[in-house]
């Protein structure tokens, strides 16, 4: 069973780049091109230039992946190994254990939000505005 594991999860490592989608929505949104871009249907667009705002959305890109693709998931696994820990647990010590999952859960959540928090805060203060400042659902007065 363990070697079946592993070779299901070395499987889904190497298979999970096809399903990824990355080209669609490249990580960074810009070319250096210095003419106009034809399209394959026609038609002509402007190459977007590689400057501050675009390394802005670059790491506003990176930034949502880590805290809403990795963080959350990642804590509600968590969550959820520990619940099963603590409704299964036979002993003091195992209870112990669950208990101590969810306090590092709860403590890795709060500090990936107060990071992403004072990220955007010394952003506000130093006066960059724009969507790429934290998430763009958010609008900081």
């Amino acid at each position: 069973m363990k070697n079946f594991l592993i070779y299901l999860a070395i499987f889904l490592i190497l298979v999970m780049p096809v399903f990824s989608l990355a080209a669609d929505d490249s990580l960074v949104p810009c070319n250096n091109n210095a003419g106009i871009v034809t399209n394959s249907d026609g038609t002509v667009t402007q190459p977007l230039a590689c400057d501050f705002t675009a390394f802005m959305n670059l790491i506003n890109k990176v930034i949502q992946f880590v805290l809403f693709s990795l963080a959350i998931p990642i804590a509600a696994i968590m969550f959820l190994y520990a619940g099963f820990l603590l409704v299964t647990a036979g002993g003091a010590e195992t209870k112990t254990k669950a208990k101590g999952i969810f306090t590092n859960a709860v403590i890795g959540l709060a500090l990936a939000a107060a990071a992403w928090l004072i990220v955007r805060t010394v952003l506000s203060i130093l006066g960059f505005q724009g969507d790429w400042i934290g998430l763009p659902f958010i609008n900081l007065p």
